[in-house]
Protein backbone atom coordinates (compact mmCIF):
# COMPACT_ATOMS: atom_id res chain seq x y z
CA UNK A 1 0.00 0.00 0.00
CA UNK A 2 1.42 3.34 -1.05
CA UNK A 3 1.22 6.29 1.33
CA UNK A 4 0.35 9.72 0.02
CA UNK A 5 3.37 11.95 0.31
CA UNK A 6 2.88 15.36 1.84
CA UNK A 7 4.67 17.92 -0.21
CA UNK A 8 5.68 21.42 0.76
CA UNK A 9 2.89 22.77 -1.46
CA UNK A 10 0.27 20.91 0.65
CA UNK A 11 1.60 22.23 3.95
CA UNK A 12 -1.13 23.52 6.23
CA UNK A 13 -0.44 27.03 7.50
CA UNK A 14 -3.51 27.92 9.56
CA UNK A 15 -6.84 26.27 10.26
CA UNK A 16 -9.98 27.48 12.00
CA UNK A 17 -13.72 27.03 12.30
CA UNK A 18 -16.26 29.75 11.66
CA UNK A 19 -19.87 30.20 10.68
CA UNK A 20 -20.55 30.47 6.96
CA UNK A 21 -22.21 33.87 7.42
CA UNK A 22 -23.15 36.28 10.19
CA UNK A 23 -26.79 35.87 11.06
CA UNK A 24 -28.40 39.25 11.67
CA UNK A 25 -31.31 39.47 14.08
CA UNK A 26 -34.60 40.01 12.35
CA UNK A 27 -37.41 41.39 14.49
CA UNK A 28 -41.15 41.20 13.81
CA UNK A 29 -40.92 44.47 11.86
CA UNK A 30 -38.62 42.81 9.32
CA UNK A 31 -41.15 40.05 8.66
CA UNK A 32 -44.06 42.52 8.55
CA UNK A 33 -42.12 44.59 6.00
CA UNK A 34 -41.50 41.49 3.89
CA UNK A 35 -45.21 40.63 3.94
CA UNK A 36 -46.25 44.21 3.07
CA UNK A 37 -43.79 44.48 0.17
CA UNK A 38 -44.85 41.03 -1.08
CA UNK A 39 -48.54 41.93 -0.89
CA UNK A 40 -48.05 45.24 -2.71
CA UNK A 41 -45.99 43.64 -5.48
CA UNK A 42 -48.40 40.68 -5.63
CA UNK A 43 -51.43 42.97 -5.91
CA UNK A 44 -49.74 44.99 -8.66
CA UNK A 45 -48.86 41.85 -10.59
CA UNK A 46 -52.42 40.49 -10.29
CA UNK A 47 -53.87 43.84 -11.42
CA UNK A 48 -51.55 43.84 -14.45
CA UNK A 49 -52.19 40.10 -15.00
CA UNK A 50 -48.53 39.20 -14.79
CA UNK A 51 -49.11 35.66 -13.54
CA UNK A 52 -45.49 34.54 -13.78
CA UNK A 53 -44.40 37.57 -11.74
CA UNK A 54 -47.12 36.77 -9.17
CA UNK A 55 -45.75 33.24 -8.79
CA UNK A 56 -42.22 34.65 -8.53
CA UNK A 57 -43.25 37.03 -5.72
CA UNK A 58 -44.90 34.22 -3.72
CA UNK A 59 -41.97 31.83 -4.17
CA UNK A 60 -39.44 34.57 -3.36
CA UNK A 61 -41.23 35.53 -0.15
CA UNK A 62 -41.36 31.88 0.96
CA UNK A 63 -37.67 31.37 0.11
CA UNK A 64 -36.64 34.53 2.00
CA UNK A 65 -38.51 33.43 5.13
CA UNK A 66 -37.02 29.92 4.96
CA UNK A 67 -33.50 31.30 4.40
CA UNK A 68 -33.83 33.82 7.23
CA UNK A 69 -34.84 31.09 9.68
CA UNK A 70 -31.99 28.72 8.72
CA UNK A 71 -29.06 28.93 11.15
CA UNK A 72 -25.56 29.24 9.63
CA UNK A 73 -23.43 26.11 9.41
CA UNK A 74 -20.10 25.87 11.20
CA UNK A 75 -17.43 25.29 8.54
CA UNK A 76 -13.82 24.15 8.85
CA UNK A 77 -11.29 26.24 6.95
CA UNK A 78 -7.61 25.60 6.40
CA UNK A 79 -5.07 27.74 4.65
CA UNK A 80 -2.38 25.84 2.78
CA UNK A 81 0.33 26.95 0.43
CA UNK A 82 -2.01 25.99 -2.48
CA UNK A 83 -5.01 28.01 -1.34
CA UNK A 84 -7.95 28.21 1.03
CA UNK A 85 -9.82 24.99 1.79
CA UNK A 86 -13.45 25.13 2.88
CA UNK A 87 -14.33 21.57 3.73
CA UNK A 88 -13.56 19.66 0.50
CA UNK A 89 -13.50 22.77 -1.72
CA UNK A 90 -10.21 24.50 -2.59
CA UNK A 91 -10.03 28.19 -3.51
CA UNK A 92 -6.67 28.41 -5.27
CA UNK A 93 -4.64 31.61 -4.87
CA UNK A 94 -4.29 31.82 -8.67
CA UNK A 95 -8.05 32.39 -9.01
CA UNK A 96 -7.90 35.65 -7.00
CA UNK A 97 -6.16 38.94 -7.66
CA UNK A 98 -6.30 40.38 -4.12
CA UNK A 99 -7.77 40.08 -0.66
CA UNK A 100 -9.03 42.48 1.96
CA UNK A 101 -10.00 42.39 5.60
CA UNK A 102 -13.55 43.41 6.44
CA UNK A 103 -14.86 44.14 9.93
CA UNK A 104 -18.60 44.17 10.57
CA UNK A 105 -19.10 44.99 14.22
CA UNK A 106 -17.31 42.28 16.18
CA UNK A 107 -17.03 39.93 13.17
CA UNK A 108 -13.96 39.76 10.94
CA UNK A 109 -13.77 38.40 7.41
CA UNK A 110 -11.37 37.94 4.54
CA UNK A 111 -12.82 38.94 1.17
CA UNK A 112 -11.12 37.42 -1.87
CA UNK A 113 -11.50 39.39 -5.13
CA UNK A 114 -11.57 37.07 -8.15
CA UNK A 115 -9.56 37.58 -11.33
CA UNK A 116 -12.59 36.79 -13.50
CA UNK A 117 -14.80 39.80 -14.04
CA UNK A 118 -18.22 38.33 -13.21
CA UNK A 119 -17.19 35.88 -10.51
CA UNK A 120 -18.48 36.64 -7.01
CA UNK A 121 -16.19 37.61 -4.16
CA UNK A 122 -15.53 34.95 -1.56
CA UNK A 123 -16.13 36.01 2.04
CA UNK A 124 -14.66 33.90 4.83
CA UNK A 125 -15.20 34.76 8.49
CA UNK A 126 -12.51 34.09 11.04
CA UNK A 127 -12.02 34.45 14.81
CA UNK A 128 -10.14 37.53 15.96
CA UNK A 129 -7.45 35.51 17.75
CA UNK A 130 -6.40 33.81 14.47
CA UNK A 131 -6.60 37.00 12.42
CA UNK A 132 -2.94 37.98 12.40
CA UNK A 133 -1.75 34.56 11.19
CA UNK A 134 -4.50 34.43 8.53
CA UNK A 135 -3.82 37.94 7.21
CA UNK A 136 -0.06 37.33 7.17
CA UNK A 137 -0.55 34.06 5.25
CA UNK A 138 -2.78 35.73 2.65
CA UNK A 139 -0.45 38.74 2.49
CA UNK A 140 2.48 36.50 1.57
CA UNK A 141 0.58 35.27 -1.50
CA UNK A 142 -1.84 38.01 -2.59
CA UNK A 143 -1.79 41.81 -2.54
CA UNK A 144 -4.01 43.40 0.09
CA UNK A 145 -6.60 45.99 -0.94
CA UNK A 146 -9.10 48.06 0.99
CA UNK A 147 -12.52 46.39 0.99
CA UNK A 148 -15.29 48.50 -0.50
CA UNK A 149 -18.76 47.00 -0.40
CA UNK A 150 -20.48 47.05 -3.78
CA UNK A 151 -24.19 47.74 -4.29
CA UNK A 152 -25.23 44.11 -3.79
CA UNK A 153 -23.18 43.77 -0.58
CA UNK A 154 -24.69 46.98 0.82
CA UNK A 155 -28.21 45.79 -0.10
CA UNK A 156 -27.66 42.42 1.62
CA UNK A 157 -26.37 44.20 4.71
CA UNK A 158 -29.33 46.62 4.67
CA UNK A 159 -31.79 43.71 4.39
CA UNK A 160 -29.92 41.95 7.22
CA UNK A 161 -29.03 38.82 5.27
Amino acid sequence: MEKKKTTVSDKEIVNWEAEEYVQADKNAGWYVGLVVVSLVLGALSVYLKWWTFTALIVLSAIALVMYSLRPPRKLHYSLTSKGLSEGNRLYSYEEYRSFGVYQDGKHYAIMLTPRKRFSPRVTVYFPKESGEKIVDAFGARLPMEEVKLDFLDRMVKFLRF
